[in-house]
């Protein structure tokens, strides 16, 4: 069974994900206490992992490419490191552009979803380095099918979604998205153009949350002005 995927995203008023660009708080008001509220909000709901796009998981894990030389040519399938019990770090990376050097990124297990066209030696590092992949078809395209085995390998119920605004309109797309936890800070980008919770990168005209309503599950006011909304996302019936 495919595990519920919840987006948790924190955003500006104007639905703007670069904290770097907002407007400062308010005085008296702690920027610390509006960071924070991000990872307990995280932390809250005890899921078994989360899954980021490529770029930011090159900013977390920070390694290097290697060249592994004479690398055996491998079956397009799923590979099982040890997870030894720990949540997942998921990588949306369908052209193996992530360098890992280690099995896991902050204490969480490493899971590579990957295009079918991925290098051998690629393949050869990731397994060199104690990582996890499965394959989303030839192009990485088909993340339904990547998140279907990931739920069945690992053994997972519940993710947390915490991308770019892409890779969020892509699960959106998909209809993957059960659900969105919004922490809105009391700040604004203003700046046309940025980038926001959900990019969907497709043919214009297309309407990626075509089908799918949003019913409020959840407001709640946090210290320091922040606001917390939960979103379940109905799908129409077909």
């Amino acid at each position: 069974m495919r595990p519920h995927i919840i987006c948790h995203m924190g955003t500006s008023i104007d639905g703007r994900l670069h904290p770097s660009r907002f407007t400062l708080p308010a005085q008296g008001i702690s920027q610390d206490v509006l960071r924070g509220h991000y990872e307990r909000v995280h932390d809250q709901f005890d899921a078994d992992g989360w899954i980021v796009g490529r770029r930011t998981m090159s900013e977390m894990a920070k390694g290097t490419e290697r060249l592994v030389k004479d690398a055996p040519k491998v079956a397009r399938k799923a590979h099982v490191a040890a997870r030894n019990g720990r949540k997942l770090a998921i990588a949306i990376d369908p052209s193996g552009r992530v360098h890992y050097g280690k099995d896991n990124v902050g204490g969480d297990h490493v899971v590579a979803v990957l295009g079918e066209e991925v290098s051998d030696a690629y393949l050869a590092e990731l397994r060199e380095d104690g990582v996890s992949y499965v394959f989303a078809g030839p192009k990485g395209e088909d993340l339904r099918r990547a998140i279907d085995e990931i739920a069945s390998l690992f053994d997972v119920k519940t993710l947390l979604l915490e991308g770019g605004g892409r890779i969020n309109g892509a699960f959106l797309k998909h209809k993957l998205i059960d659900e969105f936890s919004t922490l809105i800070r009391p700040a604004v980008d203003g700046v046309a153009g940025g980038q926001s919770i959900v990019d969907y990168d497709g043919p214009e005209g297309d309407r990626p949350g075509a089908g799918q309503s949003l019913r409020l599950t959840h407001c709640e006011t946090l210290e320091g002005g922040m606001v917390w909304l939960r979103h379940a996302v109905e799908r129409a019936p077909g």
